[in-house]
C-alpha cells in the first residue's frame, strides 16, 4: 500500500475509534481471560508460564475460576524511545512501535513526554497523535509547560503523573489530597481541551476521594508496590498490597470513577490484577 493510502486508511479508522465513550470496548479490545487461550500458557501465548504472582483459590491463574471479564489495554512505549535516545539517530522509531502494538490488539497507546525528554520527546507525541489511529494517553506532570503542550496537541487522554528527575521510573502515585487545588485547575484546563484526565494515584482512600472531588473521571491505581512484592515473593506482603488494589478499585468505583491501573505488571503479575471487577483498563509497558 502507498504511503498516501496508508494514511488514508489511518484516517477513517482514526474517526472510528478516536473520544468513543469512556469504558465502551474498542475494535482492537482483548478478552484477558484465560478461557480464550490454551490453559498453562502465558500471556503472550508462549510456552507455560510460571504460577501467577498473587493467584490462590479462586483468583487468577486457577483452572475452574470464574472467568476474568474483557479489559482494555494500553501499551506504554517510553522505553522504545529510551533505546532510540540511548543509541542515537532515529531508531528504534516508538511511532513504529506503535504501529506494530495496534496491528497486535492493543486498545491505546501511552506515552510521557517528562520535563528531561529522558525518552519521548515532543515531535514523538505529534507524531503518535497524527500517524496512530488509536486513542492516545499523554502522560505528563502538572507543570505550564506540559500543560501547553497537551492542550496544543490535544489526546484523547491525559494522565496526570508525579516526576522527580533524579528518578528512573516513576516511584509511586501523586499526592492528589495535598494537591488538591493545583490539580483540579489543571484538570479542568485539560478537560476544556477535550481530554479525559486521569490522576496516576496509590491505592489509598484519601488520594482516591481527592482524585473524585478534583472532578478526574478516571484514576490510574499505581501497581509498583505490588510489583515489588511479588518480586520479593513474600506471600503475605503480595496479598496485602493485591487487597489494597481491590479495595482501592472498589472505592473508586464507588464514587464514579473508571479504574485502570499499571506500573511495572507483568506476564506473571497481571492477571490478579486483571481479574478485579472494577479495573477497566490496564497499561504496561516496559515489559512487553
Amino acid at each position: 500500500m502507498s504511503r498516501c493510502g496508508a494514511q488514508g486508511g489511518r484516517r477513517g479508522r482514526r474517526a472510528r475509534l478516536l473520544h468513543r465513550p469512556v469504558g465502551r470496548q474498542g475494535d482492537f479490545r482483548r478478552a484477558a481471560d484465560p478461557a480464550r487461550r490454551t490453559e498453562g500458557r502465558s500471556l503472550a501465548g508462549g510456552p507455560p508460564a510460571a504460577a501467577s504472582c498473587g493467584a490462590s483459590g479462586g483468583e487468577a491463574g486457577e483452572p475452574g475460576r470464574k472467568p476474568v471479564k474483557p479489559i482494555r489495554l494500553g501499551v506504554n512505549i517510553d522505553h522504545v524511545a529510551t533505546l532510540r535516545n540511548a543509541r542515537g539517530g532515529a531508531h528504534p522509531d516508538p511511532v513504529r512501535a506503535a504501529e506494530l502494538a495496534m496491528s497486535a490488539g492493543a486498545d491505546g497507546i501511552t506515552a510521557h513526554l517528562r520535563e528531561d525528554r529522558r525518552h519521548i520527546r515532543d515531535d514523538d507525541m505529534r507524531r503518535l497523535k497524527d500517524e496512530i489511529p488509536l486513542p492516545l494517553n499523554f502522560e505528563m506532570a502538572a507543570t505550564a509547560e506540559m500543560l501547553r503542550i497537551a492542550t496544543e496537541i490535544r489526546p484523547h487522554a491525559v494522565c496526570l503523573v508525579p516526576e522527580k528527575r533524579e528518578e528512573r521510573t516513576t516511584e509511586g502515585g501523586l499526592d492528589a489530597a495535598g494537591n488538591r487545588a493545583m490539580l483540579t485547575d489543571y484538570a479542568a484546563a485539560l478537560k476544556a481541551a477535550g481530554a479525559r484526565v486521569s490522576l496516576f494515584i496509590d491505592p489509598d482512600p484519601k488520594q482516591i476521594e481527592a482524585a473524585a472531588a478534583i472532578g478526574a473521571p478516571v484514576i490510574e491505581i499505581h501497581t509498583g508496590t505490588y510489583q515489588q512484592a511479588c518480586d520479593s515473593t513474600t506471600n503475605a506482603r503480595i496479598k496485602n498490597e493485591l487487597q489494597l488494589i481491590r479495595d482501592g478499585a472498589a472505592r473508586a468505583s464507588s464514587l464514579g470513577l473508571e479504574v485502570h491501573a499499571g506500573h511495572g505488571l507483568n506476564f506473571h503479575n497481571v492477571q490478579p490484577v486483571a481479574a478485579i471487577t472494577e479495573i477497566d483498563e490496564l497499561n504496561i509497558g516496559h515489559f512487553l
